[in-house]
């Protein structure tokens, strides 16, 4: 039976965003894009939860939510 990858889950308060592209630039796997003024997520299946855009943000409009490992 094949195992799931759980996926980071990552939220953007949009209201919060500028539009800076920052984390676009950051994001090694190209996980965002901007849409329009505004970033959002594109490819969240190669998501690798490095933070690298929730670190770099300087509006702190990204948060990046790993899943919890199973015990």
């Amino acid at each position: 039976m094949e195992k799931k990858k759980q996926l980071p889950r990552i939220e953007i308060k949009k209201e919060w965003c500028k539009g800076c592209e920052i984390c676009v630039d950051f994001c090694p796997t190209h996980v965002l894009a901007m849409n329009g003024p505004l970033v959002e997520v594109v490819n969240i299946d190669a998501c690798t939860g490095c933070g690298l855009c929730e670190i770099r943000c300087p509006d702190f409009a990204i948060k990046v939510i790993k899943p919890e490992k199973k015990k």
